[in-house]
């Protein structure tokens, strides 16, 4: 188990340096793009920073996760194919360490970003 992981992060290394590497830069602005927005549009209504209500609203969290999945699922998409590309071209085909990848790179800056935007636009009170 041990072999896999270190071929994982070995490979998510290289890809920073390989072909397609310009994903590692757009893909996460445009996450950000749409967190803010989405940050933006849950401090006007008066809602909890996103990751936090996912966590302290559990009557509320499927409905959280599927807006957010509908907001990214994209660039995502994206992010999945690019990665997928990549491999054919460089790599072994891992289809988990795309995953991985998409996880790193989309979801995790938007689910981040969107609690951050609510935040400041509600403390400053421009979201209202």
């Amino acid at each position: 188990m041990s072999e896999t992981w270190l071929r994982i992060v070995e490979n998510l290394g290289d890809r920073l340096g390989g072909p397609i590497n310009f994903r590692f830069i757009l893909q996460p602005i445009v996450a950000a793009i749409f967190a803010i927005v989405s940050g933006w549009q849950d401090a006007k209504q008066g809602r909890s920073p996103y990751l936090w209500a996912i966590f302290t609203q559990p009557a509320n969290r499927a409905a959280l996760i599927k807006d957010g999945w509908k907001r990214v699922a994209k660039v995502v998409v994206v992010a999945l194919i690019l990665d997928l590309v990549y491999q054919y071209l460089v790599l072994d085909f891992h289809p988990g360490e795309a995953i991985i990848v998409a996880v790193l790179i989309v979801i995790l800056p938007y689910v981040i970003l969107r609690g951050v935007a609510n935040r400041i636009l509600t403390l400053f009170g421009i979201g209202k």
